[in-house]
């Protein structure tokens, strides 16, 4: 058989039509379907904005009569209850699909299974687990948030040869390529907020939005201050393409959170301390609906979102560069551990690479 023509290959169709719109859909997973028949496809589509229609709603439209009688592939479980669109379960019930093919169930405890029940009651025939690795890393900032409440957070950093990430004066641009630079920019566009620290802001005055040739889904801008110390005149604050939201300690000046509210910027206190509490300001980032978050902080930040254990994704880009210094600023700024057993070490490792920089993607291990 055609590998184009088999039940992965389909699937693959799926998650496809799945992945072009990752980004674009808020709180919502991203979800593909194909509808097939009689070895012809019939109909596409994938959820492209939170409260509009989900993928199985576009394929069946393009299906239209030619649905009866299909097989759906579905990258995650059909909705079984009203929320901001009908059921996709009972949808495909009404236009007589006659089997299903879903990659993985839907962690949702409003879905979780009770999607497939119904089409299963209805006498349609449901296979349940085609490509479902692949399906649930495709949505794992949604898993993550469904199951836990909070965001979905992946470091992205550039670093040299040697671990830094700036040079002992400061200097940053660029440790990585442009073409690993656009890369960045996909990146924020597929997250809904980007974290910095005030550090980062203070040295080099970020705009911190995604931008791409063809245009870009703008994600919150983050930005942990503590003492509220950047200044009115800085393009997070001025440049208003996207929202800011400042997260700041208990002891952060009255006064200097007004000047910041009065130009348009939500404040944040998190943690009774002089720090911001990190576990705290992510469950906040959560109450404000954003269920993934880029870091791209300095070390200082980045070894206390780690220590926190806070950080599910690493994307690291490493140029072939070294530079050297005892106080040039490194990945990870932290206390660190004692002994070589008891890093943090990464698995599910990735290895790409572009041009002459290594991107190297994995996923931390915290332990028990």
């Amino acid at each position: 058989m055609d590998y184009q023509l088999s039940h992965e290959g389909y699937m693959r169709t799926a998650l496809e039509l799945a992945r072009a719109a990752m980004g674009q859909t808020g709180l919502n997973p991203i979800v593909g379907c194909v509808l097939v028949k009689e070895g012809r496809i019939v109909g596409l589509g994938s959820h492209l904005k939170r409260g509009t229609a989900h993928a199985e709603v576009h394929a069946l439209r393009m299906a239209g009569a030619e649905a009866e009688g299909s097989t759906a592939y579905v990258t995650l479980e059909p909705c079984s209850h009203y929320g901001k669109t009908p059921p996709c379960a009972d949808q495909l019930i009404e236009a007589g699909v006659k089997q299903v093919y879903v990659a993985c169930e839907d962690p949702n405890p409003l879905v979780a299974g009770q999607g497939i029940q119904k089409l299963r009651d209805r006498g349609i025939e449901v296979h349940v687990g085609l490509l479902q690795n692949e399906a649930e890393q495709l949505n794992e900032k949604f898993f993550k948030f469904i199951r836990t409440g909070m965001p979905f957070v992946t470091l992205k950093t550039a670093m040299t040869l040697d671990g830094k990430v700036a040079s002992k004066q400061g200097d940053s641009k660029w440790i990585s390529n442009e073409e690993a630079r656009q890369r960045v920019h996909v990146l924020r566009h597929q997250h809904q907020g980007i974290m910095v620290g005030a550090a980062t802001v203070l040295a080099d005055d970020p705009l911190l939005t995604a931008r791409l040739e063809s245009g870009a889904v703008q994600p919150t801008r983050i930005i942990v201050d503590s003492r509220l110390r950047i200044p009115l005149t800085a393009k997070v604050i001025q440049d208003r393409t996207a929202p800011t939201v400042i997260l700041t300690s208990a002891a952060a000046d009255a006064a200097a959170e007004e000047r910041l509210a009065a130009c348009g910027v939500k404040v944040y206190r998190c943690g009774t301390g002089p720090k911001v509490d990190l576990q705290e300001a992510m469950r906040k980032l959560a109450e404000l609906e954003i269920s993934s978050v880029l870091l791209e902080g300095g070390g200082t930040l980045n070894g206390a979102m780690l220590e926190a254990e806070l950080i599910d994704k690493m994307v690291i880009f490493m140029a072939p560069k070294i530079i050297g210094g005892v106080s040039a600023p490194s990945i990870f700024q932290m206390e660190g551990k004692a002994l070589m057993n008891e890093a943090y070490t990464l698995s599910s490792i990735h290895y790409e690479q572009i041009g002459d920089n290594i991107c190297i993607i994995g996923y931390p291990h915290y332990g028990a």
